[in-house]
C-alpha cells in the first residue's frame, strides 16, 4: 500500500506541475499576444472576436459559409481607411489600399513574399504542394534563379508559336457549343472553359495530349480539392482538429499526390527524351528541367523542385483563365450594348476567319478593354502578401519592422475613391486615352513578383472570347445568381450556365 501510495503521490506531482508549466507557457503566451497589440494598437482596425483568435472567427465563419472574404475586407477598408490591420493569435496583417504604399512595396524587391504567409503553400495536410516553386518561393535568390531560367517559355517570340495551339483548341470548344446548340441543351460555360484551358496549358506547357473540352477530367477536381483545401489550411487554424473534416482532409492529399505523380511521369519521360537526343519543344516542362541543375543525377530535393514548378505552373495556368473567361461571359450577359460593341469589332477584325492570328489580337482594342474591366471587378487571384523588414510609414501610420502587409486587387477595384461607380461594368475605364489607374489595378500583381503568365493567359482569354463572340449568342439560364465563389481563387459561384444559339451571319 505505502508503494502505490507513493506512486500515486508523484504521478499526481507530475500532472500538477505538467499542469504548472503548461498554465505558465499559456501565460507567456498572452503576454506575447500583448506584446504584439500593443505594437500595432495606434493602426485602425475592426474590434477583435476575441483576445486570443483575433478575427480569426470571422475569416473562419465566412470561408465556412461560402461568403467571399475580400467583400468582408472591402468592408473594412471602408470603415477603417487605407491602412488597417486583422489578428489572429499572434499574428498580424496589415492590409493596404493606398497607391502610394502599393507602389513603394510591390514595385521592390527590398519587401520579399512573406515566409509566414507563403510557407502554407509548401505543403497541404502533410502532403508538399506548391513547396518552394515560382509562385511560393520566399527566398529572393532561389526565386530570381528560376525566374530567369523559365522567362525564354513567356518570350513574345514563343508566344507567338503557340497561337496555333490557342486556335486549334479553342475550335475543340467550339465544335462542343456547336452540338450543344443545334440540341438547344444548356452549355455549363464555367465548366467547359475550364477544361479547355486544362487542355491548353497541358498541352502548351507540359506536351500532354488530353482532349479534354468533351469529357470530364480528374485533373480538374484535384485541382478545384487542392485548391479547397489549401483556403481551409490558411483560414481555419483548427481544421485539422476536427474529425469531422477527415475525409476531405485525405482528399486533399489524394488530389495532391495525383498532381504531383502526374508531374513526376512527364518529367521522367521529357527527360529520357532529351538523352534520347529527340527534338524537344522549349516549354515550360523543358524549362522546369532546366531549373533543377544540369546535373547528370538529380537529388531528391532537385526532384521535388521540378514537381513544385509543374503543379504551379498547372494551377496557375488553368483556373485563373477559366475564372475570368467564365466571369466575362456572365458580364455580357447582362450588358447588351457592351456585347454588342465587342461584336462588331471582332466581326471587323476576325471576320468568318477560322485562325486568329497574333495581330489580329493587336486589333481586338475593345475586347482588351473588356477583359480588363473583368478582372478589375473578378480578379481570380485577388490577394498578395510582403513582409516589412524594417520600420516605415504606410498611409501616415508607423508600420514596425516584421509586419506582413496585405495587397488585396479586389477591394481596390471596388473602392470609389478610385474607380467612379465602382461596381458598374464600364470597358471604357481602360480605353487607351483614359488615365491608367494608379497601383490601384493589379490582378496579376505588380513588379518583380508580377505574374510571369499573365501575357500567356491574356493571348489564351482573348483567342477564346473572340471566337465565341463570333459565332454565338448567349443568355443566362434564369435563376442563377451573379455571386461569386472565393476558393482561394475567384469564381462565378452559379457556373455561368446559359442558352446558346448561333449568330445568324455566323453559321460554321
Amino acid at each position: 500500500m505505502g508503494v502505490l501510495y507513493l506512486l500515486a503521490y508523484w504521478v499526481g506531482y507530475a500532472f500538477f506541475g505538467l499542469f504548472l508549466l503548461i498554465a505558465v507557457a499559456f501565460l507567456g503566451y498572452c503576454l506575447y499576444i500583448k506584446h504584439i497589440h500593443m505594437k500595432y494598437d495606434h493602426i485602425p482596425g475592426p474590434p477583435r472576436d476575441s483576445f486570443l483568435f483575433g478575427h480569426g472567427p470571422t475569416v473562419a465563419g465566412d470561408t465556412q459559409s461560402g461568403r467571399n472574404l475580400h467583400d468582408r475586407f472591402l468592408q473594412w477598408a471602408e470603415m477603417y481607411g487605407p491602412v488597417f490591420k486583422i489578428n489572429t493569435l499572434h499574428l498580424v496583417i496589415v492590409t493596404v489600399t493606398c497607391p502610394e504604399t502599393t507602389k513603394e512595396v510591390m514595385m521592390s524587391p527590398k519587401y520579399p513574399k512573406d515566409k509566414r504567409i507563403y510557407q502554407q503553400f509548401f505543403n497541404l495536410f502533410g502532403v508538399r504542394f506548391l513547396g518552394n516553386g515560382l509562385f511560393s518561393s520566399t527566398n529572393h535568390d532561389q526565386w530570381y534563379k528560376q525566374r530567369r531560367i523559365m522567362d525564354p517559355a513567356f518570350s513574345t517570340l514563343y508566344l507567338r508559336g503557340l497561337m496555333g495551339t490557342f486556335n486549334e483548341r479553342a475550335e475543340n470548344l467550339m465544335d462542343e457549343l456547336t452540338k450543344l446548340a443545334d440540341c438547344k441543351q444548356e452549355a455549363k460555360m464555367l465548366q467547359l472553359v475550364n477544361r479547355l484551358t486544362l487542355d491548353v496549358i497541358t498541352k502548351v506547357a507540359f506536351g500532354m495530349d488530353l482532349d479534354l473540352v468533351n469529357r470530364d477530367s480528374r485533373f480538374l477536381k484535384a485541382i478545384e480539392t487542392c485548391l479547397k483545401g489549401m483556403l481551409a489550411n490558411i483560414r481555419d487554424f483548427f481544421f485539422q482538429l476536427n474529425p469531422k473534416n477527415r475525409p476531405f482532409i485525405q482528399e486533399v492529399r489524394e488530389a495532391c499526390q495525383l498532381l504531383r505523380s502526374t508531374g513526376e511521369t512527364c518529367i521522367s519521360s521529357r527527360r529520357t527524351a532529351v538523352q534520347h537526343g529527340d527534338n524537344v519543344p522549349k516549354d515550360i516542362l523543358t524549362q522546369i528541367i532546366k531549373s533543377a541543375g544540369q546535373e547528370e543525377e538529380k537529388t531528391k530535393e532537385d526532384e521535388d523542385f521540378m514537381l513544385d514548378n509543374f503543379v504551379t505552373f498547372l494551377i496557375a495556368g488553368q483556373e485563373t483563365t477559366a475564372n475570368q473567361l467564365g466571369f466575362c461571359i456572365m458580364e455580357l450577359t447582362r450588358h447588351p450594348d457592351i456585347l454588342d460593341k465587342v461584336q462588331k469589332e471582332v466581326d471587323a477584325v476576325i471576320g468568318m476567319k477560322q485562325q486568329i492570328s497574333y495581330d489580329d489580337l493587336g486589333e481586338l482594342t475593345y475586347l482588351s478593354q473588356v477583359l480588363k474591366e473583368t478582372l478589375r471587378l473578378y480578379p481570380s487571384a485577388p490577394g498578395t502578401h510582403r513582409e516589412v523588414v524594417e520600420d516605415m510609414t504606410a498611409g501616415g501610420y508607423h508600420v514596425p519592422g516584421g509586419a506582413i502587409l496585405m495587397f488585396d486587387s479586389y477591394v481596390c477595384g471596388r473602392m470609389d475613391k478610385f474607380f467612379e461607380d465602382p461596381l458598374r461594368f464600364d470597358p471604357d475605364r481602360f480605353h487607351p486615352d483614359a488615365p491608367k489607374p494608379y497601383y490601384t489595378y493589379y490582378p496579376f500583381s505588380l513588379g518583380p513578383r508580377a505574374c510571369l503568365g499573365q501575357k500567356f493567359a491574356q493571348m489564351e482569354a482573348k483567342v477564346v472570347m473572340a471566337k465565341l463572340l463570333q459565332r454565338f449568342e448567349f443568355s443566362l439560364v434564369p435563376g442563377q445568381s451573379f455571386d461569386i465563389l472565393d476558393t482561394g481563387t475567384l469564381r462565378p459561384k452559379s457556373g455561368v450556365v446559359c442558352s446558346v444559339t448561333h449568330r445568324e451571319n455566323h453559321k460554321m
